[in-house]
């Protein structure tokens, strides 16, 4: 089965369908980033004090406590599933379009390790190893390029014409 390029090759109307849903879900997306600046921010001091607090801090603008274990299991919970689905959907489309196999292969496997690694990481950190903060910036930051890059050579490859190939 030859599925290098089907995005390019399919109808209009499908096209159309699908980078709806990807410009769609790009917004869903990077809203949820700019929910994590406004409540963490992306710095490591920012992500250990919105899930272990910061109740010493006397002078902190806002009081934050800790998280307790059910406020973490739903969100570790709620946002591997949904991660997992978001980009199982996006790697199914970038396999699609036309890239070498081992780009598509990095750019489809990887964000399920850094979602393993950033939501795990939170909740190691949260359990204690402040260093996992580290771990959870590093693999956020490349899960959130390879969504960037997935969405826009899908989005891109959508709109090119199958003649300006090379």
């Amino acid at each position: 089965m030859n599925y290098n390029g089907l995005l390019q090759r399919l109808p209009v109307e499908i096209k159309w369908f699908v980078g709806s849903f990807v410009f769609i879900l790009s917004i869903g997306f990077y809203t949820g980033l700019l929910f994590v600046n406004q409540t963490s921010s992306a710095a490591p001091s920012g992500i250990v004090e919105n899930y272990l607090g910061n109740e010493a801090d006397e002078d902190a603008r806002v009081m934050k406590f800790k998280k307790s274990e059910y406020e973490m299991l739903t969100i570790i919970h709620t946002h591997i599933l949904s991660m997992s689905f978001i980009f199982f959907l996006l790697g199914i489309l970038v396999w699609l379009t036309k890239l070498p196999k081992k780009l598509k292969l990095f750019l489809t496997i990887e964000p399920f390790l850094s979602v393993i690694l950033t939501f795990g990481g939170i909740y190691v950190l949260w359990s204690g190893l402040e260093w996992m903060k580290y771990v959870v910036v590093f693999s956020g930051i490349l899960m959130t390029i390879t969504f960037m890059i997935s969405s826009l050579l899908v989005l891109y490859q959508l709109v090119i014409p199958i003649n300006s190939e090379r």
